[in-house]
């Protein structure tokens, strides 16, 4: 059976890819591997569910009830609740399972299938091989009081807000701010936790329907965010996706702020209150390099990993580092949370405007992006880009921009093509460099 996880659960479209069987079958073999461990402390394995809005999400969220329960596990059923915040209350509740039914920043039609171990963390890949491996499979059904019982969990929101809201130590009352809530899951929570840290609010796109998650809004369409917070004379405005687990921003003139910019901030702020393990923050591959210079001026290292956040977390978790995310806003402060989560991020950068009495396009200013031209080379091979000519055309254009640029060849994971990224000085100057570089590329590894 090829691998159906990928690096963040199980993906697809709903009803295609995603079926209520395939729910069901991944609830009951996910409850057998648990029962197999015999690592739960209960009578009964404890699984927590939770989802965002997409319509899909309710057939999909009680197939996987479903599935848990008749295989002998007791489900508390969160509703509607962001991702980390399910990894939250997996931790808090002692729970031995979590479930999130989410596809995260992707259009309405998908939706996915992620577990999380107890303590609310990933699930590793063994444990999801085991998984798999127990797809359709033959089994001894439990019977009578052995079956699992499902329970509404009233209290999800309300404890996850006020777990966010604790996580500060100086308020950041008398701040406006805009929040799209890209009709997701964090419309209800989100605007709850900025109003209880003191902060007055305008929020938009806060009513999902179902069918309107992510629709031109949220952290992949800042435009409706950037005009808002012009209209309302906004300090800031922050950006979540339908999951919540990742946020970016726009300053009070609406110029973005991405994710490497609010890791700076919060990375600084750390760093200055001796809070900042090892005095290094873990960013990926694809981080600007203008972000690495900016840290390094500061005196914080920067540890790069390849991209995806799951990376980021391994090297986190290994290294004891407690800041870490992506360019796209994904961004883990491993102090309070256990994967990415869009408004402990928001939260905390808004704490660091208060806390500094600086603006938000003030704090931005420590990273000066470098512009960033990327190209896609495809019909090549992508497992050759050790190649000797490609590797010294490379050398001689990284010789040629010195400390002032930088040059990324990434292969892709699932189709034959090369990404060629370049940062230089200029944008003309990373232009000429990719091109000349996806030029060495085509030829050299061309099917």
């Amino acid at each position: 059976m090829p691998r159906i996880f990928g690096t963040d659960g199980v993906r697809g479209l709903a009803n295609g890819v995603i079926t209520a069987e395939l729910a069901v079958d991944l609830g009951v073999a996910a409850a057998r591997v648990l029962v197999a461990s015999g690592g739960f402390t209960g009578q009964r394995p404890v699984a927590v569910v939770g989802r965002d809005t997409r319509i899909s999400g309710q057939f999909l969220e009680h197939a996987v009830v479903a599935g848990l329960a008749s295989a002998g596990v007791d489900v508390l059923r969160l509703r509607v609740l962001p991702t980390p915040g399910v990894a939250y209350l997996t931790d808090a509740i002692g729970a031995d399972l979590g479930v999130v039914i989410s596809a995260s920043h992707n259009p309405m039609p998908d939706n996915g299938i992620k577990f999380l171990a107890r303590g609310g963390v990933k699930l590793d890949d063994a444990l999801e091989r085991e998984i798999e491996s127990r797809l359709g499979e033959e089994w001894d059904r439990p019977t009578g009081a052995d079956i699992g019982r499902v329970t509404p969990y009233a209290a999800s929101v309300e404890e996850y807000a006020e777990h966010l809201v604790g996580t500060l130590d100086h308020r950041p009352s008398g701040l406006r701010v805009v929040l799209d809530c890209a009709n997701g899951a964090a419309a209800s929570v989100g605007p709850m936790v900025l109003r209880a840290a003191g902060v007055a609010v305008v929020t938009i796109n806060d009513q999902p329907n179902g069918l309107n998650i992510n629709e031109n809004c949220g952290s992949t369409h800042l435009g409706g965010l950037r005009a808002a917070v012009l209209e309302h004379g906004a300090d800031a405005g922050f950006a979540l996706d339908g999951d919540a687990d990742r946020c970016l921003a726009v300053d009070r003139t609406g110029a973005t702020v991405d994710g490497d910019q609010m890791m700076a901030m919060l990375a600084l702020d750390l760093h200055e209150r001796g809070r900042l393990a090892h005095d290094t923050v873990v960013a990926t591959v694809m981080s600007n390099l203008g972000f690495v210079q900016g840290m390094r001026r500061a005196g914080i290292t920067v540890h790069q990993t390849a991209v995806g956040d799951r990376y980021v977390l391994e090297a986190m978790r290994e290294g004891g580092f407690t800041l870490g995310g992506e360019q796209s806003g994904h961004i883990i402060m491993s102090e309070h949370a256990t994967t990415g989560d869009g408004i402990l991020s928001a939260l905390h950068v808004l704490q660091r405007m208060a806390r500094t009495g600086s603006s938000l396009r003030e704090l931005a200013s420590v990273v000066t992006r470098l512009p960033q031209v990327l190209v896609n080379v495809p019909g090549v091979d992508r497992t050759r880009t050790d190649d000797a000519e490609v590797a010294a055309a490379v050398a001689v254009e990284q010789d040629k921009l010195g400390d002032s640029g930088r040059i990324l060849l990434r292969p892709s994971g699932t189709e034959p093509l090369v990404r060629v990224m370049v940062e230089a000085a200029t944008p003309d100057q990373a232009r000429d460099v990719a091109d000349r570089l996806a030029d060495v590329v085509r030829r050299r590894l061309a099917l």
